[in-house]
């Protein structure tokens, strides 16, 4: 039971590097090479694994997809049923 909170912080850890990186390449390629973007649905998608908190900060700093509704409702509403099921779990296991 000890070791999942070491599981989760890794897989937090590693998968806000992916989102970082990605949302970074995406905005680079945007303007460099448009041929290589990321797909939105794989940004959303790493936002959904854990990525969102670190996703949203990274658009946020570099104005990148902020004119995008499905990016600033999208993750701020997966951000938020992540808080919510982390705050349910929590309650649980307590």
């Amino acid at each position: 039971m000890k070791y999942i909170g070491i599981i989760l912080a890794v897989w937090l850890a590693a998968i806000s590097l992916v989102a970082l990186f990605m949302t970074i390449y995406d905005k680079w390629a945007a303007k460099h090479n448009p041929r290589h973007r990321v797909p939105e649905a794989t940004l959303l998608g790493c936002s959904l694994l854990g990525g969102s908190v670190v996703m949203l900060c990274t658009m946020l700093t570099i104005r990148h997809k902020t004119k995008h509704i499905k990016f600033m409702l999208g993750i701020p509403l997966i951000l938020i049923l992540q808080a919510a099921i982390a705050i349910a779990l929590i309650y649980i296991i307590i």
